[in-house]
C-alpha cells in the first residue's frame, strides 16, 4: 500500500484567482513541488480546499482557505541501474555535475533503453535519490545531444530539481560551448549580414535570433522559423581561426535559451555548420592548400559534431552559492585542433 505525506497550509492575502496559480505562490517552499507536479496532483484529486477535493486548476480560491495536498511517496523507478563509469566533476547530497562523453545518451528512450547517463546514475546514487516527479530517479533538468560532450547538472533531490528547473526556465544558467565550424564569422561579411536573424554585437559577436521547431518532414531535425516554434537566441565569438586563408574557426558559443540542437541548427543557418555534424551538413570540401593534407584528412574523418559543453554555472538550489564548473576539451577535439595548428 502506497504511503502519503500531507502538506497543509492556508492561502495568504489576495491569492491569484486560479487554484493552480495560488498553489504555485503559497505552497511551502520545503514541499519542493514544481508547477508541473502540482498540476498533476490537482488532476489526481490530491488537493483539498476547505475539506473538499478540487480537480479544476482554474477553480477560484479565497484568502484564508485551508489547503491539504496528499503527496504519494516516491515509487521505485523502472529504469535499470547499470555500473557505467562516470566522470564526476562535483557531487553533494542534492546534485551531481557530470562531464558526459560523446556517444552517451542522457535518458533512456525506446531506441536506447540502456547504457545511458540515467542508467549509470541510478547505480552510482543507489538509495540517495529523492522522488523526483514521484519516482526515485535522477532529475534531468537539461540535456546535451548524444554526440556532444561536456557538462550537465543532474538533481538528486526534489529541492534541487525544483530549484534548478526554475533557473533553466528563467534562462539564468551560464552555459558556454566550444564548437569547430566551417568558415569564420565576420561582421564585415555581407553574406552573413544578409541572413535573416543574424546580427553582430560589439566585439564581433555573432547573435542569432530565430524561432526553432521540429522539421516538418524530418523528425530528427530542428528547423529555423520566424513565426511559430520557440524563441531561440545564440551568441558566438571566434576564439581561433585555421588556414590560409582562414577556412575553419573555433567558436565560443553561449545560450540565452536552450532549445534542442540550438547551436548546431543556428550555426548551420548562418552558413557556419559544425565540423562532423551529420544532421546539419558537417561535411564540406575545403579549398586545397588552405590547410595541410593531414589536417584536411583529420577534419574529414571527424565523426561527430565538434561541440563541447565547456562551462556550466548556476546558483546552487539548496545552499544558494554561485557555482561554476569547467571541462577541458575531450581528446578527439583537442587532437584535431593540435593538427590544425601545425599547419604542415
Amino acid at each position: 500500500m502506497s504511503q502519503h505525506r500531507l502538506i497543509s497550509f492556508v492561502f495568504g492575502e489576495a491569492p491569484p484567482p486560479r487554484l493552480d496559480k495560488a498553489l504555485a505562490r503559497d505552497v511551502p517552499e520545503d514541499a519542493n513541488l514544481s508547477r508541473t507536479r502540482m498540476g498533476k496532483l490537482i488532476e489526481q484529486g490530491a488537493v483539498r480546499i476547505a475539506g473538499e477535493v478540487v480537480r479544476d486548476p482554474r477553480a477560484k480560491v479565497a484568502e484564508g482557505q485551508s489547503v491539504e495536498i496528499a503527496v504519494e511517496e516516491a515509487e521505485e523507478s523502472h529504469i535499470r541501474p547499470e555500473a557505467i563509469a562516470l566522470n564526476i566533476i562535483f557531487e553533494d547530497d542534492d546534485l551531481v555535475v557530470i562531464n558526459k562523453p560523446a556517444g552517451m545518451v542522457v535518458h533512456p528512450a525506446p531506441g536506447t533503453p540502456s547504457g545511458t547517463l540515467v542508467n549509470a546514475l541510478m547505480a552510482h546514487c543507489g538509495d540517495n535519490l529523492s522522488g523526483v516527479g514521484g519516482v526515485k530517479r535522477p532529475g534531468i533538468v537539461h540535456r546535451i545531444d548524444k554526440e556532444t560532450s561536456g557538462l550537465l547538472v543532474v538533481a538528486k533531490s526534489d529541492a534541487a530539481h525544483h530549484g534548478l528547473a526554475a533557473q533553466f526556465e528563467k534562462h539564468t544558467v551560464e552555459r558556454y560551448y566550444r564548437a569547430l565550424v566551417y568558415g569564420v564569422p565576420d561582421a564585415n561579411d555581407p553574406r552573413l549580414r544578409g541572413i535573416k536573424g543574424a546580427s553582430f554585437e560589439p566585439g564581433n559577436i555573432l547573435k542569432l535570433t530565430t524561432q526553432l521547431a521540429r522539421h516538418r518532414t524530418d523528425r530528427q531535425r530542428q528547423a529555423v522559423l520566424f513565426q511559430g516554434g520557440r524563441h531561440a537566441v545564440t551568441r558566438a565569438r571566434t576564439v581561433e581561426d585555421f588556414g590560409t586563408p582562414p577556412v575553419l574557426a573555433l567558436m565560443e558559443c553561449w545560450l540565452e535559451t536552450g532549445r534542442t540542437h540550438q547551436i548546431r541548427v543556428h550555426m548551420a543557418h548562418a552558413g557556419h555548420g559544425l565540423v562532423g555534424d551529420p544532421t546539419y551538413g558537417g561535411r564540406r570540401k575545403l579549398p586545397k592548400a588552405a590547410i595541410s593534407l593531414s589536417a584536411a584528412e583529420a577534419v574529414k574523418a571527424f565523426d561527430r559534431q565538434a561541440l563541447h559543453a565547456a562551462v556550466l554555472g548556476f546558483e546552487h538550489p539548496v545552499s544558494g552559492e554561485n557555482v561554476r564548473f569547467e571541462a577541458p576539451l575531450p581528446d578527439d577535439m583537442q587532437n584535431l585542433l593540435d593538427i590544425l595548428r601545425q599547419r604542415v
